[in-house]
């Protein structure tokens, strides 16, 4: 069966309450290899809650279908402060990309409390810039950002990367709305190991599967480069989402 927008792999799903050190309650979800530990993990920040970017935001979401069967990564994935999914809103407001420090601190301490190996941050759009602002931790192994607007996050975030070496990785859509991979190789080019990827024919949004692929193909390459490249068809067990979304 080959693998489509709405197949869902076997994973143990489970839901998860994060708790930030301002006093919040965050709503997520934890998806790990049935049986297995993981090889390495995904803490998901999505994109900006205020144009409807969500945990379930879809490249996000296909990333828990399909990594912990197909690649043993498990994928930690909530909604920042104010935000809602089908999963439930988690509490507090929008913070401009501020107060969710708090935030991207809770889902790092929890994926070191539940001793999930080899943290990543995953971000997208409004999440790259959580990523650079506040992931920059020593429990992350480094940052994939998907189509990065760099507006928040200041030269001084990127300093920061680059001063800890931390492994950092922009996908940048050759159509992007606000930064494209030339300007986006210039803006990274003070980290001195960062790898911008431009993606051929691309969008803010990756919209289409094969663009997904080329996400979570890039994605498996970093985090665990032994399951790369990803199978496109599945044998065993699966159900369907109820939206291609």
């Amino acid at each position: 069966m080959q693998i489509r927008a709405t197949t869902v792999l076997p994973a143990e799903r489970r839901p998860v309450t994060l708790h930030t050190a301002d006093g919040l309650e965050l709503v997520g979800e934890l998806a790990l290899p049935e049986g297995r530990r993981p090889a390495a993990t995904l803490v998901c920040l999505h994109p900006l809650p205020t144009a409807e970017g969500m945990m379930d935001s879809h490249v996000l979401r296909k990333a828990s279908y399909r990594l912990p069967a197909l690649a043993d990564v498990a994928v930690l994935r909530f909604n920042t402060r104010g935000t809602e999914s089908h999963h439930g809103k988690s509490q507090g407001e929008f913070g401009e990309g501020e107060t969710e420090r708090y935030d991207v601190a809770a889902a790092i301490e929890y994926a070191e409390f539940e001793e999930l190996p080899r943290p990543w941050l995953l971000g997208w759009s409004f999440g790259t810039e959580l990523a650079l602002k506040w992931g920059c931790d020593p429990e992350v192994e480094g940052a994939i950002l998907l189509s990065p607007p760099l507006h928040r996050a200041a030269d001084s975030d990127l300093d920061v990367w680059n001063d800890a070496g931390t492994p950092l990785v922009a996908l940048v859509p050759e159509f992007d709305d606000y930064l494209r991979p030339e300007e986006a190789r210039e803006r990274f080019a003070r980290v001195r190991q960062a790898e911008v990827i431009g993606v051929d024919g691309a969008k803010h949004l990756w919209v289409g599967e094969p663009y997904v692929r080329t996400v979570l193909n890039t994605v498996v390459e970093h985090v665990a480069p032994d399951a790369a490249p990803l199978p496109v068809e599945w044998d065993g067990p699966y159900e369907r989402a109820a939206s291609a979304g």
